[in-house]
């Protein structure tokens, strides 16, 4: 089978994809939640195998992609005071916002540094006590346990000059979002599995319980993908509807309970405008008001502009509803160094997926 080869050992792979030819009998459209898994997908070529009937979309699990205009506003409004050093990972900094990104930023002479983890942010602040370092953080559940854990040892520390600019969003919100949307068409989702390791699968059975689709927590390797897809496909085609972990070797039912404990020690659960897709009640998590000293807009209450819309159509990509290649504006004015929209810079993005192997797609 073509793009098989891009294994390491195709033998599993070629297993599961007989059973999933062999199963599919009628029209499937499966969701796969996570970026990660999106790249994975477009890079090893998994939709090109599929039976032709069954269509893989993409959903809004790119932190990056989904964070909301304003927040990019805000940390560009912090990076330009002068007591200000503001970090960040490396995706966020080409990320749009209302008029520029933190590159942009940096270039008009802002402190803005790229960091690897949000301890270094920490070991910054140690290092410069005259000066205010902001980290911003943004992520799924995920990321939220190490932010919260960088909170709590700034604590320990005594430093009062450590602050987080704060845009964490919940998955389960999102999915009941895209489920309650009448335009959605997706019959089965493959839930991040690296998420579900955090947070346990037990969250997502009000979900399958209630709308009555199957949901499989499914790692990030393009094996682990296709066993989701199989759980999926065999759920569907017997009429059932079923919470399934495809993803045992990591995931289980209540998660990492630690983490989860540190989550909720700093965090609370707070409404959240995602980037394309809108408001969604109780999406996201805020710094707690105890752990208010350690809150950027909190601390500085910076300046954003009411959240726009540049006409970027990563919201209908973001929601499955469309494919990156059909987007207008896909390769010609949005483009990896020249980004109409955050789908297009981010390491997980959809956009960029397709952008960078669209030339082996087609080879």
């Amino acid at each position: 089978m073509k793009y098989l080869t891009e294994f390491r050992d195709p033998a599993p792979a070629k297993a599961l994809l007989t059973g999933i030819h062999s199963t599919v009998t009628r029209p499937w459209t499966l969701m796969e939640v996570c970026g990660g898994q999106t790249h994975a997908i477009v890079r090893s070529g998994l939709d090109q195998l599929l039976p032709a009937s069954l269509h893989l979309v993409h959903g809004p699990g790119c932190p990056v992609c989904v964070t909301p205009i304003s927040f990019i506003d805000k940390a560009i409004n912090l990076a330009g005071r002068p007591e200000i050093i503001l970090t960040t990972f490396g995706d966020m900094m080409r990320v749009p916002g209302s008029a520029g990104n933190l590159l942009d930023a940096k270039g008009q002479g802002a402190d803005v540094r790229m960091v690897y983890s949000v301890l270094e942010a920490v070991s910054l602040a140690q290092d410069n006590p005259q000066q205010q370092i902001v980290f911003f953080g943004v992520g799924f559940e995920t990321t939220a346990p190490g932010n919260a854990m960088a909170i709590l040892q700034a604590q320990r520390l005594g430093l009062e000059n450590f602050t987080i600019l704060a845009c964490h969003v919940l998955v389960p919100p999102a999915l009941r979002a895209l489920l309650d949307n009448p335009a959605n068409k997706v019959d089965g989702y493959l839930a991040a599995g690296h998420v579900c390791t955090v947070m346990g699968l037990a969250e997502y059975q009000d979900i399958v319980d209630h709308y009555k689709v199957p949901i499989i927590a499914t790692g990030l390797e393009p094996v682990d993908i296709l066993a989701g897809i199989l759980a999926a496909v065999n759920q569907l085609e017997r009429g059932e509807s079923r919470l399934e972990n495809e993803y045992k070797r990591s995931v289980t039912a209540t998660g990492n309970l630690q983490a989860r404990e540190t989550i909720d020690q700093v965090f609370r659960r707070c409404d959240r405008t995602w980037r394309g897709i809108g408001l969604l009640p109780r999406s996201g998590l805020a710094i707690r008001p105890q752990f208010a000293a350690f809150d950027a807009e909190q601390k500085f209450q910076p300046r954003a502009a009411p959240e726009t819309d540049n006409g970027c159509l990563a919201g209908q990509v973001l929601q499955g509803l469309l494919k990156p290649p059909d987007c207008p504006f896909f390769g010609t004015r949005c483009k990896p160094e020249h980004p109409f929209g955050a789908p297009m810079v981010s390491g997980e993005g959809a956009c960029a997926a397709y952008y960078r192997y669209q030339g082996l797609r087609s080879g």
